[in-house]
């Protein structure tokens, strides 16, 4: 497929020159934080560097869902052999507003200040995949997420939080500092970040150094996230090819058996992706609680569960015959707010569930599917360079010193969510 330069993407010009000009206050609270927290500035640069040799943005989706077409997510990305965005395929785990000149598109010009006309180049939405969770950084957008190679980055813009909200702290791979200096704010002042307690800004900097690196198989020992809220969202700009773009797909288990799985083993052989399955979130009905998303989540759990428990397959189930005999599920209401409710519900299956049976905490990863080697890089290797505190990684760099802030391109990436 065809590769335009990053220049050419409007958005990405538009929010690399905001970042640019807030540079050097955010140079500040990134400096003040390393000194509050006693971290050495060549390992912050040694984080940097990590995110940007390694840093993948995980693109979350239901693949049950339907499409404007007919076509669930997964028989979609089968056919089309690309990821696309909601303007295209008219769904969406969040705001679903398809139309030009609607609530997203008003929302999207107003973030990003400058956007392409172009349809199939209009942003992605994903999260930057830094504490490597292995049901994703933004579970609430998807059960099974993609994994980018490291090079989409470039492509890439990002927003600490929501874009939703017009957040202030934006970026892109080379003017991350935003960002980052967000990030650090909130590990410092809270001890907490992206959704994880437990991390002080030097054990967030030690992270992203020690794990970021890793085969992707290694995220499978980690716990599942009931993350919701708290991530780096990354907004991929331009058409996002399967064969070109992707270096895994992670799954949720319930789907195997199914009628989803042979369409997610057939997308991982086609376009040469590696497959993996992550432990899955499961509950029994009888744990539904009523005052996290509505008194009527209890009801809507008995109705669809399957031998009692609710899973992100059971969820889809229900979606899938809402969609299609939507009077089945008048006395819920219509449509539209069956399917909300049905969404909801996925939240506190993230928030709450456990591992199925707590049990699969192991990865399978899929034999069928072809393997990627993951090459690490040695040092003084893959064009990467530290001189004096500098780490700089194919236009990527970061720097930081005790004496003040120096720096050009700081990398980050965000995985994000558009199919679903």
């Amino acid at each position: 497929m065809p590769r335009s330069p990053s220049s050419q993407y409007l958005a990405i010009e538009s929010l690399s020159r905001y970042a640019r000009e807030e540079r050097e206050s955010a140079l500040g609270i990134i400096r003040n934080v390393l000194q509050m927290s006693d971290i050495a500035p060549g390992r912050f640069n040694a984080a940097m560097q990590a995110v940007a040799m390694h840093g993948r943005i995980a693109l979350h989706f239901h693949p049950d869902r339907f499409d404007s077409r007919g076509l669930t997510v997964a028989e979609g990305l089968l056919q089309d052999g690309r990821y696309r965005c909601q303007f295209e395929t008219h769904i969406s785990s969040g705001l679903l507003s398809p139309e030009i000149g609607g609530a997203r598109d008003h929302w999207e010009r107003q973030f990003f200040r400058e956007l392409t006309t172009d349809i199939a180049a209009r942003p992605k939405y994903g999260a930057l995949d830094l504490l490597l969770a292995p049901n994703g950084p933004a579970p609430r957008f998807g059960s099974c997420y993609f994994l980018t190679k490291p090079e989409v980055l470039s492509r890439a813009t990002f927003c600490f939080n929501d874009s939703y909200r017009n957040p202030r702290d934006k970026g892109t791979a080379d003017a991350f500092e935003m960002v980052m200096a967000a990030l650090l704010t909130e590990s410092f002042e809270r001890r907490y970040a992206l959704g994880e307690h437990g991390l002080a800004p030097a054990k967030l900097v030690e992270r992203l150094v020690s794990t970021l690196g890793e085969d992707i198989v290694m995220r499978f020992e980690r716990g599942l996230s009931g993350n919701l809220d708290h991530y780096i969202e990354a907004q991929i700009h331009g058409p996002l090819s399967l064969a070109e773009d992707m270096e895994a797909l992670v799954a949720d288990p319930s789907f195997r058996g199914t009628e989803i799985e042979p369409l997610l083993r057939s997308i991982a052989e086609r376009y040469q992706i590696a497959l993996y399955w992550h432990s899955g979130l499961c509950l029994d009905v009888e744990h539904v609680v009523r005052d996290f998303r509505g008194a009527g989540m209890p009801s809507l759990a008995q109705r669809l569960a399957i031998d009692g428990n609710v899973t992100a397959y059971a969820i889809g189930v229900a979606a899938r015959e809402v969609s299609r005999f939507p009077t089945r599920w008048r006395a819920r209401g219509h449509k539209t707010e069956v399917l909300s409710e049905l969404k909801w519900l996925w939240h506190l299956l993230v928030r709450y569930g456990a591992a199925r049976d707590e049990r699969e905490t192991s990865f399978m990863l899929d034999e069928s599917a072809p393997l990627q080697e993951n090459v690490q890089a040695e040092p003084g290797g893959n064009d990467a360079t530290c001189v004096q505190g500098t780490c700089k990684e194919e236009g990527f760099e970061a720097s930081v010193t005790t004496e003040g802030a120096h720096t050009a391109d700081a990398a980050a990436a965000v995985k994000d969510n558009s199919a679903s």
